[in-house]
Formats: structure tokens, C-alpha cells, sequence
């Protein structure tokens, strides 16, 4: 076998098992067999850089060269959909398309995947460039960044046209982004608000290697082209994925609008069990040459509308209200609840953001609260079911006047709602803070330091401000534990 045999040999190999793995969750092999095949291969490219392939598997890890985006214009504009909260706009919806068509029509039901809409075009079976939306004309060529996606294929299987674009939406899966928060929370720099967000940042980064450290997923929902095989929407996604792409398995279609309504309140609950977030239904005429018939308005197409679902909101207890001392002094207020589900994720605590905000609520311990997400992940208390309140109702929760960490008397200066801390110099959790901005990757970026070994130490009393750090020794630190 020639090198270059073994080389293809490997690429499809890993192909099938990454296609294996991450879209039909069903793998072959051990992971660490999944790592030798995948060194194998790298460092065969490495000594062969003649046989080099934009689509190999090696291309998953990213670079950490940087690259600055180029705009591309989309061959067919990517419009946005017409949105609707009500069931009433449904029907009417549905009644247009009916008295517009005058025929019999099917509806594909589609779960509204709440992340950063990307079109990938493929030619030859092969992955050639992948633009964010953008304006809608022309958007980002974020080609590298995706290629480290594993669940979007680079090479395909099976009967495909020559040339055509796939259209999908990038997600962050609801752990990866609860993992990611806690960093940055423990890092304090600011919180991605959800899941879209912190997808679309992600795909925004100069830096592949990072890219594919966020585990991103993605689910593709609409082809276009001049050779698809079917006039079905419903039946071209069943034939992408037979082509390899991730396609939602949730997809239905419905003959009636009761058959529409059924799928809408079925999602409208059971959606909070999903790994990643959504946020509504989209329902499309599924004959493309019905879409076709019925046309454009100005912004959205005639045979499409994306029915929103309302602020996920639920009621739960409030036990306590603990207080946060940030870097900076600001106090933050804690709502400790009794535990609840919310958007797939268990809820547990609750930001009050400030003294005005709890003297508005009228907030009593034990309190029956609602607790709210709606297109923010952060919970928030948005009201008390006071019909609830008993005879035993606890004690109105009134801001503290104290830090709870040292003590000082809090100040609030005149225009701001937050109350801070004046003990800059003595308070933990402002000098552990300051210490942990000081080593984070956007400023010092000192390996090997994280907010555990920073508390190791301030509690050892081996440092007590940045400048510290650079007076340890090897001897005060190789027989603590984590060194």
C-alpha cells in the first residue's frame, strides 16, 4: 500500500466514524482508537504535505493561525421568516395559503432551533464554503471555523447532486454553554446571555483551535439547488440525511391544521428536554413547487411563518437570599430556590440584580416566585404569586448594609443601583478577583492558574495581591495539593 493510499484509507475511515459518532450516536470504536487513527494520520500529513486536503479529518482541531472573514454574496437570498405568537395568525396563515393554492398541500413542522444561521455549499460531495447570514445578500466566509464542527460532514456518501447549498443553524448544546458560563463566572468577565449568542460569538472567533474546543452542533433544514432529487422539502431533508448531514428527527409532516396544532402543543412542552435550545416551530409548505407558486413578500417567503413560543416561566420557592462580592466591590443579591426545570436546565438560583429590584418585587422568604429564561438564560424573578402567601410567610427580604465577606459598610453612589463595597484592599473576594483578571487568558494569560489554586493560595497566605505572584517560590508550592 502506498502512502497515499494509507492516507485515503485513514480519511474515510475517520470520516465514517466521526459521521458514526456524532450524528447517529452510535459508535464502533473507543475513543482512544478514534485518537491513534487521528495521530496516525496527522503525522502521515505532516511528512506528506504534498497530499494535503482541505477536507481531511485533521481539519476537525482548527488552527490557531488567524484569519480575517471575507464577505461572500449568498447565490439565493437568505430572507427571514414572518413570526407570529398568537394561534389565531396560525390559522390564518394556514387559510391564505389554502385560498392562494386552491389545492391540496402538506405542511412540514420544523423545530425553531435558536442559534446562528449558516449556508454551506457542497460541490463533488465536498464541503467548498460556509457563510454566516449576514444581511441576508452576502454574509462571513466562515469556512475553517465550521470544518470543526463534527457533526456538519466534509466529504458526504451516498447519491448526491453535483452542486447545491444546505442551509442550517449553528447551536451550542445546553451543557457545553452551562460549562462555558461557569468559566467565565469564575474568571468574572461578562456571561454569554444564551446559547445563540454564544454560538454565534464562537463562530465569529479568528482562532479555529478555539472554535473546536466549543463543541458546537448543528442541524441543517433546507436545500437548495437546480437537481434535488425530490419536490418534497420533507423528503430532500430525508435524503440529505442519507448523505450524512444532521437533520432534526422532530420533523413531521401535517395534512390539517389540527395535525399543525397537535405538533405545536406537543413541542411547547417537551422541548425543554431537548439538548439544545429552541424557540419556536416553523411550518413550510412542503411541495417546492407550491413555495414556488405562492412566492415572495418584500422581507419572507409567502409559504413559510415561524410561530414564537412564549417566555418559559414557573413557579418554585424562595428559600434564601445570599449576596456575591465581585472584583470590582459590586454586591450582587441571590435568590436560593427550591429546584425547578427551565429550557431543558435544572434551576436552582436566581439573580435579583439589585436593592431596587427586591424592593419592587416585595419579596418574602418562602415566597412562591415566578422564575422566568425567555430569550435569556440567566433567570430572572419576574413575580410573586402573593394569592399564595399562608400565615406563616418569612420575613421581607430587605438588602444587606454590611459586605457579607469582611464586613465594611456598603456605599451606593448617587445614580447607580448597585451597592458596593469600599474594602478594596482587604475584602477576599475582590483581591482573589483582581488576582484572577490579572492571570485570565485576555490579560496576563498565565497558565497553569485558575480561580482553585488563586483561593489555594490567598488562603495559605502566600499572596495577597497580583504582585505576589511573582515572588513564589518552588519550594512553597511543590508539596500543595493541585501543584
Amino acid at each position: 500500500m502506498t502512502v497515499k493510499e494509507k492516507i485515503d484509507r485513514l480519511r474515510a475511515e475517520l470520516h465514517r466514524h466521526n459521521y458514526n459518532y456524532y450524528v447517529l450516536n452510535a459508535p464502533e470504536i473507543s475513543d482512544k482508537e478514534f485518537d491513534d487513527l487521528m495521530r496516525e494520520l496527522q503525522e502521515l500529513e505532516k511528512e506528506h504535505p504534498e497530499y494535503q486536503d482541505d477536507n481531511s479529518p485533521t481539519m476537525r482541531v482548527g488552527s490557531d493561525l488567524n484569519k480575517n472573514f471575507t464577505q461572500v454574496a449568498h447565490k439565493y437570498p437568505m430572507l427571514s421568516l414572518g413570526n407570529t405568537y398568537s394561534e389565531s395568525e396560525v390559522t390564518d396563515f394556514y387559510e391564505r395559503v389554502k385560498k392562494a393554492l386552491n389545492e391540496d398541500f402538506e405542511i412540514c413542522c420544523e423545530l425553531k432551533y435558536d442559534g446562528t444561521s449558516i449556508s454551506l455549499t457542497y460541490e463533488d460531495g465536498k464541503l467548498v464554503r460556509a457563510v454566516t447570514r449576514g444581511d441576508g445578500e452576502k454574509g462571513d466566509n466562515v469556512t475553517d471555523n465550521v470544518k470543526t464542527i463534527r457533526t456538519i460532514p466534509l466529504v458526504l456518501h451516498g447519491n448526491y447532486p453535483k452542486s447545491f447549498e444546505i442551509r442550517g443553524e449553528i447551536l451550542m448544546p445546553w451543557v457545553v454553554f452551562e460549562e462555558l458560563n461557569r468559566e467565565k463566572e469564575a474568571r468574572e468577565e461578562p456571561l454569554f446571555a444564551n446559547p445563540r449568542n454564544a454560538a454565534s460569538g464562537t463562530l465569529k472567533l479568528q482562532n479555529s483551535a478555539i472554535v473546536a474546543s466549543r463543541k458546537l452542533d448543528a442541524y441543517l433544514y433546507y436545500l437548495l439547488g437546480e437537481e434535488l432529487p425530490c419536490d418534497g422539502h420533507y423528503e430532500n431533508l430525508q435524503a440529505a440525511a442519507s448523505w450524512g448531514f444532521k437533520t432534526s428527527e422532530h420533523t413531521r409532516k401535517a395534512h390539517s391544521l389540527e395535525e399543525v396544532f397537535e405538533y405545536i402543543n406537543y413541542w411547547d412542552t417537551e422541548r425543554k428536554n431537548l439538548p439544545v435550545a429552541t424557540d419556536g416551530i416553523v411550518l413550510k409548505v412542503n411541495s417546492l413547487k407550491q413555495q414556488k407558486n405562492l412566492g415572495f413578500t418584500a422581507k419572507s417567503p409567502r409559504w413559510a411563518i415561524a410561530y414564537k413560543f412564549q417566555a418559559e416561566r414557573a413557579l418554585t420557592r424562595l428559600n434564601k437570599v445570599t449576596y456575591q462580592v465581585g472584583r470590582t466591590g459590586a454586591v450582587t443579591p441571590v435568590a436560593n430556590l427550591d429546584s425547578v426545570q427551565l429550557s431543558g436546565t435544572i434551576v436552582k438560583r436566581a439573580s435579583l440584580h439589585n436593592a431596587d429590584i427586591i424592593e419592587g418585587l416585595d419579596l418574602h422568604i418562602g415566597d412562591m416566585v415566578y422564575v422566568e429564561k425567555g430569550g435569556e438564560i440567566i433567570p430572572k424573578i419576574t413575580g410573586v404569586d402573593k394569592d399564595a402567601r399562608g400565615m406563616l410567610i418569612g420575613e421581607k427580604v430587605k438588602f444587606i448594609t454590611h459586605c457579607p465577606e469582611c464586613g465594611s459598610k456598603l456605599i451606593r453612589f448617587e445614580g447607580e443601583a448597585a451597592h458596593y463595597c469600599p474594602n478594596e484592599t482587604a475584602c477576599p473576594p475582590q483581591i482573589k478577583g483582581k488576582i484572577e483578571h490579572f492571570i485570565s487568558r485576555k490579560a496576563m494569560n498565565i497558565d497553569g492558574l485558575g480561580p482553585e489554586t488563586v483561593d489555594m493560595f490567598y488562603r495559605l497566605g502566600l499572596i495577597n495581591d497580583t504582585a505576589d505572584l511573582y515572588q513564589l517560590k518552588t519550594d512553597d508550592i511543590k508539596n500543595l495539593e493541585r501543584m
